[in-house]
């Protein structure tokens, strides 16, 4: 798939799609898109710059469910971040540009794939290989799933449009209910289960695969089987679990995935595209434009970059891990000093706190900071196995042997005893010591079910500095952008408590 950003270069510098304010964009259908899309290149090149749109999606999982959670104590020493308000559970984060940037990317890369799928039904008989013209489909359709998953989980209700709109059009399409969202989503992602293919060419690795399309379906419905807690977001209280356990259990057996037998391994510079990877979102370094990406430095402090002779990232000053987690690490995990640095000196100051370097090798740092070539694993088959385990617990078909087997599969890679009659608070704890760094932790606990008293609980505890707000339930989702809400006045009410 890296050659796929060749490719996108191309697309963007012929036809501008830019949604950097509001989603009232004028439509690409009307204008050059009606002379660009002629010979099957083009509508490649059309579902790449789709693709493109992931580019900042793990600076968004770090930002809005990593620093949300528990697993950072990231309160401000010194000056405003624009973290701290998600971290401390702020009401006036409405402008916050984490906020705004969810909002924008996810409905610009949303519009493109609208673009392309209308084009295909008007011109969609240019391409001449019919598997080729369902495959793009099955592709569009599995992106923009995927970002209004993204949405649902951030916002709960958002607008649901699925064609190109005009921008006076835009202006009446009210937000949706989380449960209409929710039928546009399962319906693009049973397309792409039944129509993308199971692996393709090296040349296009980092595809969306049928088997990457059941990973994001199964946590769909794994999602939607959440508590609601009173509020319209994610959860609708469904009892999904075993419509999750089967999509699961297809890519347990399909066989083209495995666990890689050293934890380091899975997020090597040298390792890409191992067997833990079902769908990644990957990168490539020295290219004009820049296509790499700014995640790996983003919850670590610049001066630890200096203290190694490396040039400034963007990091600026440290998020600290919580002390929570640091001590549920067992001495023998050999996960914690793969994922957390402990502190440093720079120019005579040490700094005693720890922060997540997960993605971080000091030998490929680039020149350009946002020009990482490492990809980010967005479902690795690690989560598969763990995620079946939590539908078994949760009530679907499987066995209390079948729980213990795979979480001691983790846990013996880790360095750790087996152990037995894992219960779910347990499986969630593993999981927290097996993903932290990698955004799944907030989602985690809003899946849960506890979240309303794991989260206070752990505010009391960790809180140090007086600095977090009270959380209330209704900071599960964020508020929405308020350039949104300034775009149209009166089209959108604000999320409740904020």
């Amino acid at each position: 798939m890296k050659r796929r950003y060749l490719l996108v270069t191309a697309f963007l510098t012929a036809l501008v799609t830019s949604c950097t304010d509001d989603l009232y964009q004028t439509p690409i259908s009307a204008g050059t898109t009606e002379t660009f899309y002629t010979q099957q290149a083009d509508f490649i090149q059309g579902v790449n710059a789709v693709y493109s749109d992931l580019r900042t999606y793990p600076d968004r999982l770090l930002n809005l469910s990593e620093t949300r959670s528990d697993n950072l104590y990231a309160v401000s020493d010194g000056g405003v971040r624009d973290w701290e308000g998600i971290n401390s559970f702020h009401k006036t984060i409405a402008s916050n540009p984490y906020v705004t940037d969810a909002w924008n990317v996810n409905f610009n890369g949303i519009y493109r794939a609208n673009v392309v799928l209308d084009q295909l039904v008007q011109k969609g008989s240019i391409i001449t290989d019919a598997t080729l013209r369902t495959r793009l489909e099955a592709e569009a359709k599995f992106l923009r799933a995927f970002m209004y998953f993204d949405l649902v989980r951030l916002f709960g209700k958002v607008p649901v449009i699925d064609h190109p709109v005009t921008a006076a059009e835009a202006k009446t399409i009210q937000r949706s209910s989380v449960t209409d969202v929710y039928n546009l989503i399962l319906s693009d992602l049973q397309f792409a289960v039944a129509n993308l293919p199971e692996t393709y060419a090296t040349a296009e690795r980092g595809r969306a695969t049928k088997f990457a399309a059941k990973a994001i379906l199964a946590l769909v419905y794994m999602t939607r089987s959440a508590p609601n807690y009173s509020i319209e977001g994610p959860g609708l209280g469904l009892n999904e679990w075993n419509l999750a356990l089967a999509q699961l259990n297809d890519i347990i057996a399909s066989g083209k995935y495995a666990l890689v037998a050293k934890y380091s391994d899975i997020f090597s510079y040298t390792n890409e595209n191992n067997p833990e990877v079902i769908f990644d979102i990957q990168y490539v370094t020295g290219l004009t434009p820049v296509v790499g990406g700014t995640f790996p430095w983003l919850l670590a402090p610049d001066t630890w970059f200096q203290s190694n002779g490396k040039p400034t990232q963007g990091g600026l000053t440290i998020r600290p891990v919580a002390n929570d987690l640091l001590n549920q690490y067992p001495a023998k995990d050999v996960r914690k000093a793969f994922n957390i640095q402990t502190g440093y000196t720079y120019n005579g100051v040490t700094e005693n706190r720890s922060f997540f370097k997960k993605y971080i090798d000091l030998t490929k740092v680039p020149v350009n900071r946002v020009d990482w070539p490492i990809n980010f694993i967005v479902s690795r088959y690690t989560d598969i196995l763990m995620l079946k385990a939590e539908c078994i617990l949760k009530g679907a078909t499987g066995s209390q042997a079948d729980v213990d087997a795979i979480v001691n599969q983790v846990r013996t890679r880790a360095g750790l005893e087996a152990t037995s009659n894992v219960t779910l608070a347990q499986l969630y704890d593993e999981r927290r010591l097996e993903f932290a760094a990698e955004g799944t932790r907030w989602h985690d606990l809003v899946r849960s079910g506890q979240i309303t008293t794991l989260i206070p609980a752990w505010i009391a505890k960790e809180d140090v500095q007086k600095q977090m707000q009270t959380f209330v339930k209704e900071y599960i989702i964020y508020p929405l952008p308020q350039a949104e809400l300034d775009a149209q006045p009166g089209l959108y009410t604000q999320n409740a408590g904020y």
